[in-house]
C-alpha cells in the first residue's frame, strides 16, 4: 500500500530571500535521507510562505526491503585459538552483527581463510524511518540563524508548531519543546487554527484559512491580479522575476492594488524613482505605451481587500517620504561641482590597510593607460579614460548616493551629463562596476571596459598585497566577483592579456607617477594569477566544456586569458579527429621524459654533432622551425604546429635511446626534449587529457 506523507514547520515570518533556498533544500535533503533509507517514494512536493516551510511525499512505501548480508570478520588463524575453540575477536564480531559464532562459515579470500556470516535484516516499518526527518530539519543551514529561549538549535527563525502525518496517523516527532501534531495555523491575521485529518487535504485545509500554500500557485494569481490592473488602465508593468519571486514570499494571501503619487517627482531620473518603489518598497513601477514611467506603483498586500483604501494610503504616504528625499538630495547635490566630491574623497577610506578612496582613482588612471593603450584605444578614447578614472568615484559622497546607496554609479552618470562632461565619460562611470553577478551585463563601451578592469585590478592587487586573500567561502571584498569580472571582460572584448606582464606594468606605472600604495605589489603577482585562472575555470566549467579539456587549459604555463579559452575551444574542437589520440600521447611522452630535467632557459642549445641518426636532425630542424616566434603565436598555430610534430617524435622514439649511456648523448636529447616540452606546456597541460 502506497502512504501520503505530510510534514509542516511552522515558524516566525523569515527574510523573504530565504525562503526558496529553505524549501528547496528541505526536499533535497529528505529525498536523500529517504533514499540513503532505502525507502521508496514516487515524489517530494514542496510547499512554502513566510510562515511555513512544507513537504508532502507521495507513493511512500509500508517499510524498508529486507536485505541479506554477507558480513566478513576476522581470518580464521585469528577466530580460532591453537585448541580450535572460538576466541574473543570471533565472538565479539558475532555478537556485534547480533548473531553467535554457530552462523559462522569460512570463505578463502587471496589464499586466506576469513570468517563470514549471513545477515538478514528486516526492512523498518515507513514510520520508524520517518521519525528520522528530526535530524534532517535540525541539519539544515541557512545565511542567517537565530536562537531562541535557552535552546541550542540555531535555526532561520524560532519553531512555533509542525504537523506531521502519515496518512492519517499523527507522526511525535519532536522538536525542542514542539511535538507534531495535525494541528496548522491559518493566516496570522484572517485565518484560524485548522486541523488536518489526512496528509492529503493539507493544501484545501489551509486554503480554508486564507493561506495559499503552493508558492506557484500564490505566485500566478499575483501576476493574475497584476496584468487585470494593467490592463483595466491600460498601463504597461514590467513583472520582474526577481521581484515577483521575493513579493511572493513575503506573503500568504496575495492582494494587488494600486497607488499613485505626486507627478512632479517624475522630474527625477527613472532609476531613482525605480529605486525608491522596487528596491525600498517592493513595488512595480509603471509605464505607458511609449515605455514613459507613470506616477502609478503596484503593490501586493498579505489579505483580502477589506479597507484596502487605508493599505493604498499608507503606501502612498511612505512612498512619498522616500521620494522627498530623494528630490531634495537631487537639487543639493547639483549645487556642487565634480572637483568638490572628487576633493571630499581624500577624507574617505578605500580600506584603512590600503589607501583613501582619491588614491585609488590616482593608482586607478595609470592602469587605466596602461591598459588603454594595450587595448589601443584611439587618442580620444585614452583621454575619456583618463578624466573618467580621475572622478569615477565623485558620486560615493554625494546625498543621492548615500541615501540610496543601490545607486552608485548610475548617479555619477547622471551627475557628470548634468555638469558637461561627455558622454563616454558619464557612460565609464556607470559601467566600471560591471559585471555586478557571475551572469551580469558587461560595459557596452571600450571606455568603460577598460575603466573597470583598472578599477577591479587595482582592488586585487592592493588587497593580496595588504594579506587580504579570500579563503574558503570567505571573500568579504567580493574579489572573487572582481576576477569573474575581469575574466568575462577580456574575453569580450579580445584582448590579448597576459596576467604578469601586465600586472608589472601597472605597477611600474604607479611608481613611476609616485602614486603606488605603501604595500608590496609584486609580491603576491603569481598567487592572483592563479586566482584569476580559477575563474576561468570555472566559466568554462559553466559553458559546459569536458573536465580534462578545462584541466589541460586551465593548468598551462600560459596565463593569457583570452588564450586560454581559445586553447580549451581548439581542444574542444579537434577531441574527435582522427590523429587527435596519436598526437597527444606523442607530445605527452615528450613531457614524461622532460618533467624532472631542470636545465635552466639559457642552458637548452642542442649540440647537432652529438646527434646518432637522421630521427634526431629531424625532431631538431622541426622544433627549431617552430620555436623562433612559437610563444607570439595564436593558440590555433600552436595547436598545429605541435599537433604536426607527431610523426618526427613517433620516430625519434623509434630509433634513440634517449637515456644513452654517454651522459653528454643524453643530456643534448633531455634539452631537446626539455626545449618542446616548454612550447607543448605554453600552450597546455596535455597530461591532463583523456584520450580513449
Amino acid at each position: 500500500m502506497a502512504h501520503t506523507f505530510l510534514l509542516e514547520i511552522g515558524l516566525e515570518e523569515m527574510p523573504a530571500h530565504v525562503v526558496t533556498p529553505s524549501i528547496k533544500q528541505l526536499v533535497k535533503k529528505t529525498e536523500d535521507y529517504l533514499k540513503d533509507q532505502r525507502i521508496d517514494f514516487d515524489a517530494v512536493k514542496p510547499f512554502s510562505t513566510p510562515r511555513r516551510l512544507t513537504i508532502q511525499i507521495e507513493g511512500l512505501a509500508d517499510k524498508q526491503p529486507d536485505v541479506n548480508e554477507t558480513v566478513k570478520g576476522p581470518a580464521k588463524k585469528i577466530a580460532l585459538d591453537d585448541e580450535g575453540n572460538w576466541s574473543k575477536a570471533a565472538i565479539g564480531f558475532t555478537k556485534g552483527q547480533g548473531l553467535s559464532t554457530d552462523d559462522i562459515t569460512f570463505k578463502e579470500v587471496k589464499g586466506t581463510e576469513y570468517v563470514f556470516v549471513e545477515k538478514h535484516i528486516a526492512g523498518k516499518p515507513v514510520k520508524e524511518v520517518l521519525m528520522g526527518l528530526k535530524d534532517v530539519i535540525t541539519s539544515m543551514t541557512f545565511p542567517t540563524l537565530m536562537k531562541w529561549n535557552v535552546y541550542r538549535l540555531d535555526f532561520i527563525r524560532p519553531i512555533r508548531w509542525m504537523v506531521a502525518l502519515l496518512d492519517d496517523e499523527v507522526l511525535p516527532i519532536q522538536i525542542l519543546d514542539v511535538t507534531a501534531s495535525n494541528v496548522s495555523r491559518g493566516h496570522r491575521f484572517l485565518g484560524q487554527d485548522t486541523t488536518i485529518n489526512s496528509a492529503d487535504e493539507y493544501e484545501e485545509k489551509l486554503k480554508e484559512q486564507f493561506v495559499i500554500v503552493d508558492a506557484q500557485k500564490r505566485k500566478d494569481l499575483i501576476v493574475k491580479q497584476i496584468k487585470e490592473i494593467q490592463d483595466e488602465n491600460n498601463w504597461v508593468i514590467n513583472i520582474n522575476p526577481g521581484l515577483l519571486e521575493e513579493v511572493n514570499n513575503l506573503v500568504e494571501w496575495p492582494t494587488a492594488f494600486f497607488g499613485k503619487f505626486d507627478e512632479k517627482y517624475l522630474q527625477l531620473p527613472s532609476e531613482v524613482l525605480i529605486t525608491s518603489m522596487k528596491d525600498n518598497q517592493r513595488f512595480f513601477y509603471v509605464n505607458d505605451q511609449n515605455g514613459n514611467i507613470l506616477p502609478f506603483f503596484i503593490s501586493v498586500r498579505n489579505g483580502n481587500s477589506e479597507y484596502i483604501e487605508n493599505v493604498i494610503a499608507g503606501n502612498e504616504k511612505v512612498l512619498t517620504a522616500r521620494l522627498e528625499d530623494a528630490m531634495f538630495f537631487y537639487q543639493e547635490d547639483q549645487a556642487k561641482d565634480i572637483d568638490f566630491y572628487v576633493n571630499k574623497l581624500k577624507k574617505v577610506s578605500f580600506h584603512d590597510k590600503i589607501s583613501t578612496m582619491f588614491e585609488k582613482m590616482q593608482r586607478v588612471e595609470k592602469i587605466a593607460e596602461v591598459i588603454g593603450q594595450h587595448a589601443k584605444l584611439s587618442d580620444q578614447e585614452l583621454k575619456d579614460v583618463k578624466r573618467a578614472a580621475q572622478i569615477y568615484k565623485f558620486d560615493l559622497v554625494t546625498g543621492m548616493v548615500g541615501e540610496f546607496s543601490e545607486l552608485q554609479g548610475v548617479m555619477g552618470e547622471k551627475y557628470a551629463l548634468l555638469k558637461g562632461e561627455n558622454k563616454a565619460v558619464a557612460t565609464a562611470i556607470r559601467e566600471h562596476y560591471m559585471p555586478i553577478s557571475a551572469t551580469g551585463e558587461l560595459p557596452a563601451t571600450k571606455v568603460g571596459s577598460v575603466l573597470s578592469l583598472a578599477d577591479k585590478f587595482d582592488s586585487i592587487l592592493t588587497f593580496f598585497a595588504a594579506g587580504m586573500i579570500p579563503s574558503g567561502s570567505n571573500d568579504p571584498y567580493a574579489l572573487r566577483r572582481q576576477a569573474n569580472g575581469i575574466v568575462r571582460i577580456v574575453k569580450n572584448e579580445e584582448l590579448n592579456f597576459n596576467l604578469t606582464e601586465m600586472m608589472e606594468a601597472f605597477i611600474k606605472a604607479e611608481k613611476d607617477a609616485n602614486v603606488a600604495p605603501d604595500l608590496d605589489q609584486n609580491k603576491e603577482i603569481s598567487e592572483i594569477v592563479s586566482f584569476i585562472k580559477d575563474r576561468i575555470v570555472k566559466q568554462l566549467k559553466a559553458d559546459k566544456i569536458r573536465h580534462d579539456i578545462i584541466d589541460a587549459a586551465g593548468n598551462s604555463n600560459n596565463d593569457n586569458i583570452e588564450f586560454i579559452f581559445n586553447v580549451a575551444d581548439i581542444l574542444n574542437e579537434h577531441k574527435e579527429d582522427d590523429n587527435f589520440k596519436e598526437s597527444v600521447e606523442a607530445l605527452t611522452r615528450v613531457l614524461r621524459i622532460s618533467e624532472k630535467q631542470d636545465f635552466a632557459a639559457d642552458d637548452l642549445n642542442v649540440d647537432e654533432s652529438l646527434f646518432e641518426n637522421d630521427s634526431e636532425k629531424n625532431l631538431h630542424s622541426n622544433v627549431e622551425a617552430i620555436s623562433g616566434d612559437f610563444f607570439s603565436l595564436s593558440a590555433n598555430d600552436e595547436y598545429n604546429k605541435l599537433f604536426d610534430l607527431k610523426d618526427s617524435i613517433n620516430d625519434y622514439f623509434d630509433q634513440t635511446m634517449v637515456m644513452a649511456k654517454d651522459e653528454n648523448v643524453k643530456n643534448n636529447h633531455l634539452r631537446e626534449l626539455t626545449k618542446l616540452s616548454n612550447m607543448i606546456n605554453w600552450f597546455a597541460d596535455l597530461n591532463q587529457l583523456i584520450v580513449k
